[in-house]
């Protein structure tokens, strides 16, 4: 595996490798653009993730059942 990219939350800074505690740090990305992308990123996927959450459930609903 190449360099990794980390986007620490609490500085708002791009860093190369793992130099912030978990709790600040999101990644890995590949390169410090991506990384300073995070939180699009993170949002982009938390959508993607919801609309497949909401798809799984109206697929398996039962018809008789109210929601």
């Amino acid at each position: 595996m190449g360099t990794e990219y980390y986007f620490n939350t609490r500085t708002g800074s791009v860093e190369k490798g793992k130099k912030s505690g978990w709790q600040d740090r999101m990644g890995p990305y590949v390169s410090p653009e991506e990384a300073l992308r995070a939180y699009k990123i993170a949002r982009e996927r938390t959508k993607r993730a919801d609309d497949d959450e909401a798809a799984w459930k109206e697929a398996w609903q039962d018809p008789d059942e109210d929601s």
